[in-house]
Protein backbone atom coordinates (compact mmCIF):
# COMPACT_ATOMS: atom_id res chain seq x y z
CA UNK A 1 0.00 0.00 0.00
CA UNK A 2 1.15 3.31 -0.90
CA UNK A 3 2.67 5.01 2.29
CA UNK A 4 1.61 8.76 1.11
CA UNK A 5 -1.81 7.63 1.28
CA UNK A 6 -1.34 6.56 4.82
CA UNK A 7 0.14 9.59 5.48
CA UNK A 8 -2.99 11.26 3.92
CA UNK A 9 -5.47 9.16 5.89
CA UNK A 10 -5.68 11.50 9.32
CA UNK A 11 -6.02 15.11 6.76
CA UNK A 12 -8.82 13.04 5.06
CA UNK A 13 -10.58 12.33 8.38
CA UNK A 14 -10.13 16.16 9.09
CA UNK A 15 -11.33 17.61 5.78
CA UNK A 16 -7.65 18.96 5.33
CA UNK A 17 -6.80 17.70 2.08
CA UNK A 18 -7.10 19.80 -1.42
CA UNK A 19 -9.26 18.52 -4.10
CA UNK A 20 -6.30 16.13 -5.16
CA UNK A 21 -5.42 14.74 -2.88
CA UNK A 22 -9.05 14.17 -1.27
CA UNK A 23 -9.18 12.18 -5.27
CA UNK A 24 -6.03 10.23 -4.63
CA UNK A 25 -6.80 8.78 -0.92
CA UNK A 26 -10.70 7.66 -2.19
CA UNK A 27 -9.45 5.96 -5.26
CA UNK A 28 -7.07 4.35 -3.06
CA UNK A 29 -10.09 3.08 -0.75
CA UNK A 30 -11.73 1.63 -3.39
CA UNK A 31 -8.80 -0.78 -4.04
CA UNK A 32 -7.90 -1.49 -0.35
CA UNK A 33 -9.51 -3.26 2.00
CA UNK A 34 -6.84 -2.73 4.58
CA UNK A 35 -6.92 1.08 4.02
CA UNK A 36 -10.24 1.13 4.46
CA UNK A 37 -10.28 -0.23 7.95
CA UNK A 38 -7.40 2.10 8.71
CA UNK A 39 -10.01 4.75 8.03
CA UNK A 40 -12.71 3.26 10.23
CA UNK A 41 -9.81 3.58 12.79
CA UNK A 42 -9.12 7.23 12.02
CA UNK A 43 -12.72 8.05 12.12
CA UNK A 44 -13.28 5.79 15.61
CA UNK A 45 -10.23 8.18 17.23
CA UNK A 46 -11.61 10.87 15.94
CA UNK A 47 -15.17 10.27 17.79
CA UNK A 48 -13.01 9.33 21.36
CA UNK A 49 -10.71 12.38 20.95
CA UNK A 50 -13.57 14.36 20.16
CA UNK A 51 -15.72 13.47 23.85
CA UNK A 52 -12.24 13.62 26.10
CA UNK A 53 -11.91 15.85 28.48
CA UNK A 54 -9.09 17.39 30.48
CA UNK A 55 -9.65 15.87 33.66
CA UNK A 56 -8.62 19.09 36.56
CA UNK A 57 -9.11 18.52 40.19
CA UNK A 58 -12.58 18.85 42.17
CA UNK A 59 -12.98 22.64 43.08
CA UNK A 60 -13.27 22.18 46.45
CA UNK A 61 -9.44 20.54 46.68
CA UNK A 62 -8.04 23.69 44.84
CA UNK A 63 -10.07 25.87 47.23
CA UNK A 64 -8.81 23.79 50.38
CA UNK A 65 -5.36 24.31 48.81
CA UNK A 66 -5.51 28.04 48.21
CA UNK A 67 -7.43 29.21 51.54
CA UNK A 68 -3.98 27.49 53.39
CA UNK A 69 -2.67 30.72 54.86
CA UNK A 70 0.96 29.21 54.88
CA UNK A 71 0.44 29.54 50.69
CA UNK A 72 -1.06 32.87 50.64
CA UNK A 73 1.77 34.10 52.70
CA UNK A 74 4.32 32.61 50.89
CA UNK A 75 3.33 33.32 47.29
CA UNK A 76 2.12 37.10 48.37
CA UNK A 77 5.95 37.41 50.21
CA UNK A 78 7.49 35.61 47.42
CA UNK A 79 5.63 37.86 44.25
CA UNK A 80 6.41 41.07 46.43
CA UNK A 81 10.30 40.49 47.04
CA UNK A 82 10.66 39.75 43.60
CA UNK A 83 9.19 42.75 42.37
CA UNK A 84 10.40 45.31 44.47
CA UNK A 85 13.82 43.40 43.52
CA UNK A 86 13.43 43.59 40.08
CA UNK A 87 12.06 47.45 40.26
CA UNK A 88 15.36 48.61 42.53
CA UNK A 89 17.59 47.01 39.60
CA UNK A 90 15.64 48.40 37.11
CA UNK A 91 15.67 51.45 38.71
CA UNK A 92 19.01 51.77 39.02
CA UNK A 93 19.93 50.68 35.61
CA UNK A 94 18.12 53.54 34.81
CA UNK A 95 19.77 56.53 36.67
CA UNK A 96 22.98 54.62 35.74
CA UNK A 97 21.42 55.60 31.69
CA UNK A 98 20.34 58.78 32.94
CA UNK A 99 23.57 59.29 35.47
CA UNK A 100 24.59 62.39 33.37
CA UNK A 101 21.13 64.12 33.18
CA UNK A 102 20.81 64.12 36.63
CA UNK A 103 24.26 65.32 37.75
CA UNK A 104 24.38 68.19 35.03
CA UNK A 105 22.98 71.09 36.96
CA UNK A 106 21.86 73.23 33.58
CA UNK A 107 18.69 70.86 33.12
CA UNK A 108 15.75 72.28 35.03
CA UNK A 109 14.14 69.73 37.92
CA UNK A 110 10.94 69.47 36.37
CA UNK A 111 12.59 67.70 33.12
CA UNK A 112 14.58 65.07 35.72
CA UNK A 113 11.45 64.48 37.60
CA UNK A 114 9.40 64.28 34.83
CA UNK A 115 11.94 61.57 33.08
CA UNK A 116 12.11 59.63 36.72
CA UNK A 117 8.18 59.10 36.36
CA UNK A 118 7.92 57.64 32.85
CA UNK A 119 10.91 55.05 33.01
CA UNK A 120 9.76 54.29 37.12
CA UNK A 121 5.69 53.93 35.57
CA UNK A 122 7.33 51.77 32.61
CA UNK A 123 9.59 49.39 35.04
CA UNK A 124 6.18 49.54 37.25
CA UNK A 125 4.08 48.62 33.94
CA UNK A 126 7.21 46.20 33.09
CA UNK A 127 7.41 43.93 35.95
CA UNK A 128 3.76 43.99 36.37
CA UNK A 129 3.29 42.63 32.88
CA UNK A 130 6.16 40.16 33.12
CA UNK A 131 4.36 38.83 36.29
CA UNK A 132 0.66 38.55 34.37
CA UNK A 133 2.37 36.64 31.93
CA UNK A 134 3.98 33.83 34.13
CA UNK A 135 0.65 33.46 36.13
CA UNK A 136 -0.71 32.94 32.40
CA UNK A 137 1.77 30.27 31.57
CA UNK A 138 2.12 28.46 34.71
CA UNK A 139 -1.94 27.65 34.29
CA UNK A 140 -2.09 27.46 30.47
CA UNK A 141 -3.17 23.63 29.94
CA UNK A 142 -2.00 23.08 26.65
CA UNK A 143 1.10 24.68 26.82
CA UNK A 144 2.77 21.13 26.30
CA UNK A 145 0.80 20.60 23.24
CA UNK A 146 2.64 21.48 19.80
CA UNK A 147 1.44 24.22 17.29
Amino acid sequence: MNERIRQLLAGYVDGELSEAERHEVEQALDKSAELRSELEDFQRLKEVTAVVKYADLPDEVWEGYWQSIYRKTERGLGWILLSVGAIILLLFGGYEVFRGLYTNAEVPLWLKVGITGVAAGLIFLVVSYGRQRLFAYRRDRYREVMK
